[in-house]
């Protein structure tokens, strides 16, 4: 699977974790020269806290496009750290 923004390949894998219908992408996985760790912070029932980050690609930023789980709950330990997308980036194979 690729995460591409702005004709960037952001993030490359072949084992990333589906879960509601999200690809969650390996955290060794990702390009990290595009991504910069944000303060936004979201609550989900069963997986936990998520952080996010942002992406810049050639001096174009989408905010808080990508999100992780630093400290997972014990539901959702096996996505911990791997990052997931949307706000545009696309996931394909």
């Amino acid at each position: 699977m690729k995460a591409i923004w702005n004709n960037k390949i952001i993030a490359e894998s072949e084992n990333t974790i589906v879960i509601e219908n999200n690809h969650y992408f390996p955290p060794n996985s990702i390009n990290k020269e595009y991504f910069s760790e944000t303060d936004t912070h979201t609550m989900c029932p069963w997986k936990g806290t998520a952080s996010y980050y942002n992406i810049n690609v050639d001096d174009n930023v989408n905010n808080d496009a990508a999100w992780f789980y630093p400290e997972p709950k014990s539901s959702a330990e096996e996505i911990k750290n791997y990052v997931a997308f949307w706000k545009g980036v696309q996931v394909s194979n």
